[in-house]
């Protein structure tokens, strides 16, 4: 067996978080200690582990105690309560973006506002078009999925995923719609669905309650309520993410064929863009450096092998080898990249702000002590110099290789 200590960043969190339900599992209880007169003292408290419906079990075998290992005890054995719906009364449907095949941030924050409007008796439904690379639709809140397959709706092709959308309306008649007010096909694909079903969606809805929505209009400067319509176009932080039940995720089909639609539109894929001429606050993929960057040509040269959108924190901004408008931070730009490569960046409090949106987390660094490294989803310990080196390397080769399979 490996004796390499893993870290579990989630577990990390929960022990952080004292309003979490499962904040005080995580604490570290001793089960035993030497006394002052050399006897072994036993808690009998910490004899017991966490069972899957959230109620302690009592293990007097000494397995849970003896099997831990390098691993934290609760982070190994502790589960989210299961929450099931056999016979729901009624449909809560959810067409998440899905960029790159995951649930984005807003994907998550939609998803538990569907949740809050089903409450117990109703179920979350995901419909999800194409392969797709989630395997994280349990702990997100999903009760059913319906997963679409076909090249017809691959890439850009609206009008027959609306199609699709109409069988699902005609089977499951939900009582809300809710797909992303965002730029990257939610806002427009609710929008015809709207026309479709002849509904008049709210958009831009950044809260839910009681029956009632608020959206922002007048360019972001007031709010707009009304009652809450079947479909609902949801902003950004429309409400919080599920992270203290799991769900079932039960495969959920389509009784009647989908209707197709004759092409009038021509997908030719994505544009190439120089990623140095994206904003940051609409990048998808951020290489960030900090002052354990020494070598900013060799940083320059990663960035563009990665194909990633450069930024900095401040100290490298102050330090003039960044431009000021590429700065990360509450003090600069707050970014909402999938993936957040920081390479020699310790991770002060203004920086961790400005990334705290970000999905993916990566931090290269020498300190393994340091906050960026508590932060970051995957952590790398070693000389910024040899590591950006290293993804210099594998990045040629890789396209190398790919120009290669398409010769």
């Amino acid at each position: 067996m490996s004796d390499i200590i893993r870290r579990d960043p989630r577990a990390e969190w929960i022990a952080r978080n004292r309003l979490h339900p499962l904040h005080a599992a995580m604490q570290k209880v001793e089960s035993s200690w030497m006394g002052p007169n050399g006897v072994i003292r036993k808690n009998p408290h910490a004899v017991g582990f966490i069972g899957p419906n959230g109620i302690k079990r009592i293990d007097r075998s000494g397995a849970q105690q003896g099997g831990a290992g390098k691993r934290s005890a609760a982070s190994a054995v502790v589960q989210l309560p299961l929450h099931v719906v056999e016979q729901p009364a009624f449909h809560i449907v959810v067409v998440p973006d899905m960029v790159g095949g995951r649930l984005s941030s807003h994907d998550k924050d939609l998803l538990g506002l569907a949740n809050k409007l089903a409450g117990s008796d109703g179920a979350v439904v995901a419909v999800v078009f194409g392969d797709y690379k989630e395997t994280a639709f349990d702990t997100a809140g999903v009760d059913r999925l319906l997963h679409i397959e076909g090249e017809v709706f691959d890439g850009y092709a609206p009008e027959q995923r609306v199609l699709a959308l109409s069988a699902v309306e005609s089977q499951l008649a939900p009582r809300h719609w809710l797909l992303p007010d965002s730029r990257t096909g939610g806002g427009e694909l609710g929008r015809r669905l709207a026309a479709k079903l002849g509904e008049r969606p709210a958009t831009r809805v950044w809260q839910v309650a009681d029956g009632q929505c608020i959206g922002r209009a007048g360019a972001g400067q007031q709010d707009l309520l009304r009652s809450a319509p079947r479909l609902i176009l949801a902003a950004v932080e429309c409400a919080d993410p599920v992270s203290d039940t799991r769900h079932e995720v039960r495969p959920l089909q389509l009784e009647d064929k989908i209707a197709r639609c004759l092409p009038r539109i021509e997908d030719l894929g994505a544009v190439a863009v120089n990623p140095a001429l994206i904003p940051m606050a609409e990048a998808e993929f951020i290489l960030s450096g900090g002052n354990g960057v020494k070598d900013w040509a060799q940083f320059h040269q990663a960035a563009e092998a990665l194909g990633a959108t450069e930024g900095a924190s401040r100290v490298a901004v102050d330090d003039g080898f960044m431009p000021r408008n590429r700065q990360v931070g509450a003090t600069g730009t707050w970014v909402t990249a999938r993936v957040y490569l920081a390479v020699g960046i310790s991770g002060a409090i203004q920086h961790l702000q400005g990334i705290g949106a970000c999905d993916k987390v990566v931090a290269v660094n020498m300190d393994p002590g340091c906050d960026m490294i508590k932060r970051a989803d995957l952590s790398v310990i070693g000389d910024s110099a040899e590591i950006l080196a290293a993804l210099i390397k594998l990045a040629t080769e890789y396209r190398q290789g790919g120009a290669r399979d398409a010769a």
